[in-house]
């Protein structure tokens, strides 16, 4: 290539949490979107559990990443098993967790496949499903439901199978018809299906369909 040609060549933007997630580089994931607030959905069923009376229980933080999530369950005095498949999270999440609370946190690095989930009062999957092989992914989600206390919740997100991932041979994608037949036995407080795409100015954009889900257990 010439060094015209190279003058012309447009820079490609930096990579961002997405770009990052769909090659599973967690460690740059991590780095991108270290000091984001806790997800809508983990909020909604705070704010439902305190609605309720309920101002602490246990949850199960499935692929905590940096944190955010835990770090919110920790700051309302849940006590928190936050697991991860790689180790660099918990670096991330350890370091901002406050002395106090850190009696109420446990951190296990294991993969989706070989998780147990004690009995618990909230299973919070952040954009984390997806990512389960589609062969382990029915273990899991038995292993999910089986673990909620009846008026626990699950909080978290179904990709759509009009995903652009859904391309990926080791991502779990599903329809609204799907998603509504896993949560069986849960009464659906929340469900906003978001389908968009990304403008054309990100280094690799995408079309988007995601569920965002918070349900009650029966």
């Amino acid at each position: 290539m010439s060094e015209k040609d190279k003058s012309q060549k447009p820079d490609l933007p930096p990579m961002g949490a997405q770009d990052f997630s769909e090659i599973e580089d967690w460690p740059g994931y991590f780095n991108a979107v270290l000091g984001k607030g806790a997800r809508d959905t983990l909020l909604t069923a705070l704010d439902s559990f305190e609605q309720e009376g309920f101002l602490k229980g246990f949850a199960v933080d499935v692929a905590a990443g940096e944190g955010r999530d835990s770090l919110e369950l920790l700051r309302r005095n849940w006590r928190v098993l936050a697991t991860d498949n790689h180790p660099e999270a918990f670096a991330h999440l350890w370091t901002r967790v406050p002395e106090k609370m850190k009696p109420q946190l446990t951190t296990a690095a294991v993969n989706f496949c070989d998780m147990k989930f004690p009995n618990n009062d909230m299973v919070n999957a952040s954009f984390a499903l997806p990512f389960c092989e589609p062969k382990h992914f029915e273990v899991l989600w038995n292993k999910i439901v089986e673990s909620i206390r009846p008026g626990g919740r699950f909080a978290g997100q179904f990709f759509g199978s009009r995903d652009t991932w859904a391309s990926l041979p080791n991502r779990s994608h599903h329809s609204l018809e799907e998603v509504l037949k896993l949560l069986q036995g849960f009464s659906i407080e929340m469900m906003k299906e978001e389908e968009r795409d990304d403008p054309p100015e990100l280094r690799k954009p995408k079309h988007w369909q995601i569920f965002h889900v918070v349900a009650r257990k029966n």
